[in-house]
């Protein structure tokens, strides 16, 4: 039984959760015809063949990223596979750092109006990333999420496999009412957070952040990164700069910075 999983990961949590249900799933090596993992961001169309189909992705905003939002309409655009008229299995996994928010319901009801299954939604908590509030967790904090996560995972990969439906961990209806709310007045401000980015005095051009933005809404302009209004806030760029040169207003100078230590920086810019 083949599965498909797209993802989104700008700091590799959500794609080292993907890359570890492709393993648990596939039965046999990892990449084998059997499972094979995508990125959302740069998946032109949505290849709907396989028996099961993963969504794998951050909370953003409380909410869904709005990298995964489009992508379900590209999953609705594949209207000859008929989706909501077949026997696929389509599940989701939300990575988050302060709490799943409304993000998988969101995910349902916008399924549902496109006329999509979704037959199982998972939360899976993970280090936070968004410096521009806090600090990355100390070490040993990071070592404790990793192992409940691989836990969590090998659980769902257990539900998946079993073709487990109505399998939904949704917030309760008050965080889901609130995260939408917010995530409503935020997502159309989203683009141009980016306005509050910068590259301080330590940026020495090597361009890495501009390598690594999901949406190549990066440039470089005289030796220094530029955004251009299309910015997703996925802290991919601040994370990954080797001379933490990229700042957030002034509210990321000196706080810790993360990527997920198994996640190299090369399958961020490959995938």
């Amino acid at each position: 039984m083949k599965t498909i999983i797209y993802y989104f990961s700008g700091t590799g949590n959500s794609l080292k959760i993907a890359c570890d249900l492709a393993l648990l799933l596939a039965d046999t090596e990892f990449f084998t015809d059997r499972t094979e993992v995508f990125s959302m961001a740069r998946a032109g169309e949505a290849d709907v063949s396989a028996d099961r189909i993963g969504l794998v992705f951050p909370v953003y905003m409380f909410g869904l990223p709005l990298i995964v939002s489009d992508f379900v309409e590209k999953l609705a655009a594949a209207d000859d596979a008929r989706l909501g008229e077949s026997d696929k299995y389509i599940f989701a996994v939300a990575t988050h750092g302060g709490g799943p928010g409304g993000a998988l319901k969101m995910l349902y009801n916008k399924m549902k109006k496109r006329g999509l299954p979704l037959d199982a939604a998972f939360s899976v908590a993970m280090p936070g990333n968004y410096t521009p509030l806090y600090g990355a967790p100390d070490d040993d904090k990071q070592k404790a999420l990793f192992e409940k996560a691989g836990e969590k995972v090998r659980e769902i990969s257990a539900r998946v496999l079993s073709g487990e439906r109505e399998k939904f961990e949704f917030s309760n209806c008050f965080i889901n009412a609130a995260s939408s709310l917010v995530h409503g007045l935020m997502s159309s401000r989203i683009p141009g957070m980016d306005k509050k980015f910068y590259a301080d005095e330590k940026c020495n051009a090597c361009a890495i952040c501009e390598k690594v933005c999901p949406v190549e809404n990066i440039k470089m302009l005289k030796g220094k990164p530029s955004w251009n209004h299309k910015c997703q806030q996925c802290m991919a760029c601040l994370q990954w700069c080797p001379k933490e040169a990229i700042q957030y207003a002034k509210a990321t100078r000196g706080r810790r910075r993360y990527h997920h230590p198994e996640i190299k920086l090369n399958e961020i810019i490959q995938r």
